[in-house]
């Protein structure tokens, strides 16, 4: 893989997002969440979900892209002293040549420089490979727990604090 190049995303890279999207969620999340609630992210489901994340306003999105390829987005937002990862997502092609770490460290620099103390996540409970990733850089779980009404799987929430200036 060539460098990567890191832009804001916007509405007109829906396709592009929805692909990184599908493919993480089809093979990395493939016998850690049920096979009923993976075979329920359609196309178009996945279309309508982005539609809304590229368009909800404060949200921000970043983009990791090669050769004009899109391999992964993280969305992020500001909220006072906090901040929070809504998203990150890498293609199976592109998981383990650090395009997650970019795309996290990205995200957090400018949550930082937005004066946020702290960021939260969620993250599925079962998918162990992704809460060893966040621990490795420095995201603990603070003991907050959901079920969101549109997955059904138990989450937990991971946060990071940074002491000091950006």
């Amino acid at each position: 893989m060539t460098v990567i190049a890191l832009r804001p995303g916007s509405i007109v890279d829906l396709d592009a997002v929805v692909e990184v999207f599908l493919g993480c969620w089809r093979s990395t999340y493939a016998g850690r969440l049920p096979d009923a609630l993976l075979a329920s992210m359609t196309d178009d489901a996945a279309h309508a979900l982005w539609s809304r994340a590229l368009t909800t306003p404060g949200r921000q999105l970043a983009l990791a892209e090669s050769d004009e390829q899109v391999y992964g987005v993280v969305g992020f937002e500001a909220s006072g002293e906090d901040g929070w990862v809504h998203s990150l997502y890498v293609s199976p092609s592109a998981q383990g040549h650090g395009v997650g770490s970019t795309l996290l460290s990205h995200a957090s620099d400018r949550l930082q420089e937005a004066g946020c103390l702290r960021a939260r996540l969620w993250v599925f409970a079962d998918n162990s490979p992704s809460i060893a990733f966040y621990a490795r850089r420095g995201w603990t779980p603070d003991g907050a727990e959901r079920v969101e009404e549109a997955f059904g799987e138990n989450e937990i929430r991971l946060s990071r604090s940074w002491t000091g200036t950006p």
